[in-house]
């Protein structure tokens, strides 16, 4: 089976495609490659912006997975239109294309972010999605546009990923857990801005786990998946984090507890995805925080702004902009 990968050289991608080819899978990878490319080489590249993809570059794929975009909160708010366009347009695009040429499946990645700001309960895929900020407005805008497309021949699927953590070869530090293990080790403090919060936490192994199910499920499989290892309060996190590293690494951490509101708010049911996609999470916070301290010494340079999507985002549209200038003088 052939397979383009959208947006494959990220953080996600790194851990998933090596996986893929492990299973004797063809994998090409469309990219802007902002963040660089550590891809194993027998990955083919497709050198195109998402939308100068044509049906024919699509024609010799079976399945197309879009993990491009703009990857979060920050991101998001720092440039919306932009937002819109890598999160909403893009993966419409996509797979409007992708159709057209007779692919088979189509997996979006969505994220649990388009439920907002929910009570105290535990939120399937029949729920109502309603978040008021441009992340997750777009991710759903993403979702329905896709979803739309699906029919008997055209099978879409769509995964609402809790935050994932954990490490990758396209490592990151601006995800909850990896940010905390971050403070951790270089100020031996943890901050915690809202502690009753409630986030479905993701290990990146467990993600990978998930698109491989979906990349094998039944022809006939479509829908909407919410995907989690677990779901914590932001303060059981910052306490499980404290503990495992203690206990592997005897470091002793303090924590700054502070009680700043936030909108979002959400806990996630993952039953769907057991029983439709056979996906069953075998993370939890300590399994993250050993996967991080089993890898630590790749990415020591904590404030390396390559390990922050925000910071890269923002030195790119600066590039563009000083190109600009100088293209229009």
């Amino acid at each position: 089976m052939r397979l383009l990968i959208a947006g494959g050289a990220g953080y996600l991608g790194s851990v998933l495609i090596p996986k893929l080819l492990e299973r004797s899978y063809k994998v090409d990878v469309v990219d802007l490659f902002w963040f660089g490319n550590h891809l194993p080489r027998q990955v083919g590249i497709l050198n195109k912006d998402i939308f100068q993809l044509t049906v024919d570059d699509l024609a010799a794929y079976d399945q197309v997975v879009f993990l491009a975009g703009l990857s979060n909160d920050p991101m998001a708010e720092y440039s919306p239109s932009k937002n819109f366009i890598f999160n909403a347009a893009a993966p419409a695009y996509l797979a409007y294309i992708a159709k057209l040429a007779k692919v088979r499946r189509y997996i979006y990645a969505s994220s649990c972010s388009v439920y907002g700001y929910t009570e105290n309960e535990l939120y399937d895929e029949s729920r109502p999605a309603s978040s008021n900020y441009p992340y997750g407005i777009s991710k759903l805008q993403g979702e329905q546009a896709v979803m739309q497309m699906m029919s008997d021949e055209f099978s879409v699927i769509s995964l609402r990923k809790g935050t994932i953590s954990g490490y990758s070869p396209r490592m990151r530090l601006d995800l909850i857990i990896n940010t905390m293990f971050k403070s951790a080790m270089r100020d031996h403090t943890i901050t915690v801005n809202n502690p009753s919060i409630w986030r479905p936490i993701l290990s990146i192994e467990d993600a990978a786990t998930a698109y491989i199910r979906a990349v094998e499920a039944n022809e006939r499989i479509s829908g909407i998946f919410n995907l989690a290892s677990g779901n914590y309060t932001v303060g059981e996190v910052a306490d499980l984090v404290k503990a495992a590293m203690q206990e592997r690494m005897d470091l002793r951490v303090n924590l700054n507890i502070k009680h700043i509101h936030d909108f979002r708010n959400y806990k996630v049911s993952t039953e769907k995805a057991a029983n439709v996609l056979s996906f069953h999470p075998v993370g939890n916070i300590k399994s993250i925080v050993d996967n991080l301290i089993d890898n630590v010494d790749k990415f020591r340079d904590w404030d390396n702004p390559a390990y922050a999507n925000i910071q890269c985002f923002r030195a790119i549209e600066k590039e563009i902009e000083v190109h600009n200038m100088v293209g229009a003088i």
